[in-house]
């Protein structure tokens, strides 16, 4: 978010402007944490990948 504060603006409008930013939160990641299922092991998936352009 970008909040635009003009020059020469008083203190009152730049406190409403600084209010009206919400400060957002961390990203619970142990959320996700063992939620994908693979079929095939990470490493075999890994060197396919790159093998592909051979």
């Amino acid at each position: 978010m970008i909040t635009i504060i003009k020059k020469g603006a008083d203190n009152i409008n730049i406190q409403k402007a600084l209010e009206s930013v919400s400060i957002r939160k961390g990203v619970n990641a142990f959320k996700y944490c063992g939620k994908v299922n693979l079929e095939k092991e990470p490493l075999t998936i890994q060197k396919n990948l790159r093998n592909e352009w051979e």
